[in-house]
């Protein structure tokens, strides 16, 4: 398979070049940024006032041990959310026109435990051009070897239970991002096909920013509170399972189900659709008309409108779905779409199943 895998040229696409026209049209006869509005800074807020309150509320322990638990796992599911909402779209640079508002935001993603310049490459650059290309897409190595997504990958008598584990696996995502998906990902060769040279400065930054993450999350809170070693154990778990599970969800609803393909292109061959229509054809929503889910996903729920327009801040994503799914229809091309997350759940779960058959 090519090192770089090459797409018909996306500006000969009618289809992009058509959503992109109308899409434009809207925002320019609106008179709309596409950038954060006023509802979106309201929301930034809302989550980085929760975080920073919920973690004082534990570390100095005002609550009983049992609301601290609850609290622990109400602030993973916030770390999550902040990903989702905040430094997602801070690190597409579609948060802000001005470059050091995206910079600073983004920035927060080192504090919850990821690294910005890891995910820039894994997300922004590899996952959003390859979305769903055996070989390429590191998305889809969800556990390697326990998780089997592609009939390509070699089958094991595990597999036939995926439908029933994999969901206990989701929830150390967290844990395996932080403590090693990160170190993984940095040190390889490659990155799917993406060769790995670093600035020097980013060697730095990986392991600053994971001992600053260690600190605030188990130094400080073991030399602050006064608690045993076993009930911070038991509180930092949850908190990750709870935020692994949010992540593990909300990722594999997007693309692992059963309207979604998985093109395998051979060594010899590229991709025969353009960008765009790959981007059709292997993305889906969920639940795109409740706004609280959108609240929470950050419009990753609203997958379809996010790769085709990246640079556009997911608040708008509502708005111009309707335009997205128009133009899909006069192009004769797919729209997927669960209306809830309770379909997106068990159309993954059929997904994970039928992928565990020999």
């Amino acid at each position: 398979m090519p090192l770089t895998l090459k797409f018909v040229d996306k500006t000969n696409s009618a289809f992009f070049s058509t959503v992109k026209k109308r899409v434009d049209h809207y925002f320019q006869t609106n008179g709309i940024s596409k950038q954060a509005n006023g509802a979106m800074v309201l929301k930034t807020i809302t989550y980085l006032v929760s975080f920073v309150g919920l973690y004082l509320l534990i570390l100095l322990e005002v609550m009983p041990s049992w609301v601290s638990l609850l609290l622990a796992i109400a602030l993973g599911m916030n770390m999550a959310f902040i990903g989702f909402n905040i430094c997602h779209d801070a690190l597409h640079g579609s948060y802000s026109s001005k470059p050091w508002v995206n910079k600073s935001l983004g920035f927060l993603f080192n504090i919850i435990g990821a690294n910005v310049y890891v995910w820039k490459i894994t997300h922004n650059k590899i996952h959003h051009t390859y979305t769903n290309i055996v070989g390429h897409d590191g998305d889809l190595e969800v556990a390697p070897g326990i998780v089997r997504v592609s009939p390509n990958e070699k089958h094991h008598f595990i597999h036939r239970f995926q439908h029933i584990y994999a969901f206990f696996l989701y929830a150390l995502a967290s844990i395996s991002w932080f403590f090693r998906k990160d170190y993984k990902k940095f040190f390889q060769k490659r990155i799917g096909k993406h060769e790995n040279k670093h600035p020097r400065i980013e060697y730095f930054n990986l392991f600053f920013y994971k001992l600053l993450y260690y600190f605030l999350f188990i130094i400080l809170p073991l030399l602050v509170m006064d608690i045993a070693w076993w009930q911070f154990l038991i509180g930092f778990l949850a908190m990750n399972f709870a935020e692994g599970l949010v992540l593990g969800l909300v990722f594999q609803l997007a693309h692992l189900v059963e309207q979604t393909v998985l093109p395998n292109p051979q060594p010899h061959e590229n991709m025969e659709n353009a960008w765009a229509e790959h981007q059709m054809k292997t993305t889906a929503n969920f639940a795109s008309n409740s706004a609280i889910t959108t609240f929470l996903c950050g419009g990753l729920n609203l997958q379809v409108e996010h790769h085709l327009f990246p640079k556009i801040c997911h608040i708008h994503y509502p708005q111009i779905s309707g335009i997205v799914r128009d133009v899909a229809l006069e192009f004769s091309l797919p729209y997927h779409e669960n209306k809830s997350f309770a379909s997106a759940l068990r159309s993954h779960y059929n997904f994970l199943k039928k992928a565990g058959k020999k």
